[in-house]
């Protein structure tokens, strides 16, 4: 079976777009095409041109989620990254007419009255898409170093371990890199010269350099310093473009765009970035050290209402900085205790809603996703059309996050070293300060905690008596 889907998986990605495309209105009424770890991310120009409740009936199409700029398909995590450039090449297929291409032109218009109606929104998008793309990379080194430290702790391959240690860092020792040239490429920069702005962050060299009184080490300001550094070296960049003739642009344009930022950054930014990063690290700490459970119950509460407005995203440069600065991120499985509440309320509904086919079969199709960390399905498919559900599953998100903020309180620390998955999928990632183990217990009851009280709270506050009703098809 496994075969036959990959052989099969180009031509049904195709096909998903091809659906979609005379849903959204046609390649004339596309604005622009993105997509997160599981949503594809539509602008329209028209929106009375595209069929909202026919995109929610194509093949594969998880939900669908209508905001005032786009349409959000939820259509899982690989299956979008494969979709997207297949409606892109749809979108931009190649035009004659002249109707085309005045249609074509309204369209760049649009899409730029659009992005500046909401810059603030705008900007926390592109921050997140500049992590995006690195998570794969992510969650592998994050596998392999889980790897080498479970055979380090099992003595087991002696002469294994220090090549997956090797592995596992040589993404992390120069993430900076990455983040400046993702930096430069989504701000409208030479991708290449943000990398190499950012890789001054990392140079060995940085050690003979004095800034504010105090030597500089390698990675100080990690992924912000890479992240302030490439969009300095943007602006420089367009700059130059500006008032350089165009005679030496080639020259004088990269020299510049490098010697300024990286200046700056060397007598500046590393710095105060290394001082930043340092302190998200000492204010976690703290926060679970003094306040575990109430933080733990505010955050694991909240979470599920930043996933449905796509704003949990711009949380993805905390994760990265404590992995960096600490090796794991202590946010993360208190964050991804709201899965476990949302599991908790989509199976009470399918208990309480004995009799409706149609939201049972939803629930069935979502919950794997929702067992393994993806919750849109289970957010728009389930429990935010019903209303109550919604709030009561973040009812179990709090209490879970607040169990496992209190442990972390108590001295019994965990965390993640990769971002991107969570429910079960999260297990093989987790570290804590008294061994794996203990790690995998604190996560794994935090996860009980979240089915309970989403269960017990939906099954007997959740599911109104309309709801249960001939008209909910109710027992």
């Amino acid at each position: 079976m496994p075969a036959d889907d990959d052989h099969s998986a180009p031509g049904r990605h195709s096909a998903t777009a091809a659906a979609l495309l005379p849903l959204l209105g046609g390649a004339a009424n596309l604005l622009s095409v993105t997509h997160c770890m599981t949503r594809l991310r539509v602008e329209v120009r028209d929106r009375s041109a595209a069929d909202g409740d026919a995109l929610r009936t194509v093949p594969g199409v998880l939900g669908v989620v209508e905001d005032a700029e786009s349409y959000q398909i939820v259509l899982g995590p690989g299956t979008v990254a494969r979709v997207a450039p297949e409606l892109e090449r749809l979108a931009a297929a190649p035009a004659v007419s002249a109707e085309a291409l005045a249609a074509r032109g309204a369209r760049l218009r649009a899409g730029q009255r659009a992005r500046n109606a909401t810059p603030f929104k705008l900007f926390l998008r592109r921050i997140a898409q500049i992590f995006v793309p690195l998570i794969p990379a992510l969650i592998g080194c994050g596998l392999i170093a889980g790897l080498a430290g479970l055979l380090a702790n099992l003595h087991g391959l002696p002469s294994l371990v220090p090549a997956l240690t090797a592995i596992a860092s040589g993404f992390m020792s120069l993430i900076a890199v990455f983040v400046g040239y993702q930096t430069a490429k989504e701000f409208g920069g030479t991708p290449i010269l943000g990398g190499a702005v950012a890789a001054v962050v990392v140079t060995p060299g940085v050690t003979h350099v004095d800034a504010f009184g105090q030597k500089l080490s390698p990675g100080q300001g990690g992924v912000l310093g890479a992240l302030a550094a490439a969009l300095l070296a943007v602006y420089v960049e367009r700059g130059c473009r500006r008032v350089v003739p165009e005679a030496l642009d080639v020259l004088c344009t990269p020299f510049l765009t490098v010697l300024l930022p990286g200046l700056v950054t060397l007598y500046g930014l590393m710095f105060v970035a290394g001082e930043v990063s340092s302190a998200i690290g000492r204010y976690a700490d703290a926060l679970l050290a003094h306040g575990g459970a109430a933080a733990g119950f505010a955050l694991g509460g909240l979470f599920l209402p930043l996933v449905m407005l796509g704003l949990h995203q711009a949380l993805i440069p905390i994760h990265t900085t404590l992995i960096t600065e600490q090796g794991y991120t202590v946010l993360l499985p208190i964050l991804a205790m709201a899965g476990a509440g949302q599991v908790g309320a989509a199976l009470a509904v399918y208990v309480r809603l004995s009799r409706n086919t149609s939201v049972r079969k939803v629930i069935r199709s979502a919950l794997p996703a929702g067992l393994l960390g993806i919750g849109e399905p289970l957010i728009y498919g389930v429990s935010l059309p019903l209303g109550r559900p919604f709030v009561t599953a973040c009812a179990g998100g709090a209490c879970a996050g607040g169990f496992v903020g209190l442990l972390n309180q108590l001295g019994d620390k965990v965390g993640a070293t990769a971002i991107g998955p969570s429910g079960w999928a999260l297990f093989p990632l987790l570290k804590g300060d008294h061994g794996v183990g203990e790690a995998v217990a604190v996560y794994g009851a935090g996860l009980l905690v979240g089915y309970g009280v989403g269960f017990v709270a939906t099954y007997f506050f959740g599911v109104s008596e309309e709801m249960r009703g001939p008209a909910g098809g109710g027992g």
